[in-house]
């Protein structure tokens, strides 16, 4: 099993940015589809993204195209979330997760690793 370690989370002012980490651990990505989410308090988890180890194709929550972008790290088995241009209404935890299964990547019930979540909060 791979067991996903998120790190990077913080304060930021609106407008800024951030990167997000997420390393394996117990074994590689390869093979797995990795994907990021969001909770917000109150709201439902919230598809992000994701990114498929094999070849590195990605795919984005239409809230988030053009400004978060999702990258991987071969050589350190890591998955980054480079968020830009961040806004208040991106305040939430987000967590990485992983699933051997690329179809159904926007749907959380279909991952099977989770994270422990890291808080990013933006002011206003």
């Amino acid at each position: 099993q791979v067991q996903p370690v998120e790190s990077g989370g913080g304060l930021v002012q609106a407008g800024g940015s951030l990167r997000l980490s997420c390393a394996a651990s117990g074994r590689t990505f390869s093979g797995y589809t990795v994907g990021w989410f969001r909770q917000a308090p109150g709201k439902e988890r919230e598809f992000v993204g994701a990114i498929r180890w094999s070849g590195g194709r990605t795919d984005y929550a239409d809230s988030v195209k053009g400004r978060f972008t999702i990258s991987r790290d071969n050589a350190k088995n890591t998955v980054y979330l480079q968020m830009n241009s961040l806004k208040p209404e991106d305040t939430a935890v987000y967590s990485c997760a992983a699933q051997i299964s690329p179809t159904y990547y926007f749907d959380h019930t279909n991952y099977h690793y989770w994270g422990q979540g890291t808080q990013v909060t933006v002011s206003s």
